[in-house]
């Protein structure tokens, strides 16, 4: 079974992640979204409500699941039997920076990183930028799933 770990805060999921998501669902038998807790981080959305909005995203897809973690990714890939990791890929900043885990994650780990470029009409957008739209009354609606809602 190729099963894929995709990790990541999700505060809130994007149209950049549902992207991720939709086009690797082809390449995996089964996607884990893994919302990774950061006791140092401040959330715009608590957890359970975060794993809601993608629970709903996926919900008539039967091979993309949804957990919660802290911790090591490769620990969480080992205890769900993951041979890859799954990363999408914006910028040539984006890909420095996961070069970097993907080559500590391997040394420490027989676990792949396999990385998606974002599709172009939704590489510019990232869970700091909606955050940001939705802090000054933006119309947030057009970068995130029709789950994510903002209750004020």
């Amino acid at each position: 079974m190729r099963r894929a770990i995709f990790p990541g805060s999700f505060d809130p999921i994007t149209l950049g992640h549902l992207d991720i998501i939709n086009r690797s669902i082809p390449l995996f038998d089964e996607i884990i979204v893994a919302i990774g807790v950061n006791a140092e981080k401040k959330y715009m959305f608590p957890l359970e409500e975060r794993k809601r909005f993608i629970e709903e995203t996926f919900k008539h897809e039967d091979t993309v699941s949804v957990i919660t973690y802290e911790g090591l990714t490769i620990d969480i890939c080992r205890k769900f039997e993951a041979d890859y990791i799954l990363r999408g890929l914006r910028n040539p900043a984006d890909f420095e920076f996961e070069k970097a885990i993907a080559h500590t994650n391997r040394k420490l780990s027989k676990i792949e990183t396999v990385f998606l470029l974002t599709a172009a009409d939704t590489s510019y957008i990232s869970s700091s930028i909606v955050r940001d739209v939705i802090r000054n009354g933006g119309n947030y609606k057009v970068l995130v799933p029709p789950a994510v809602e903002v209750k004020f």
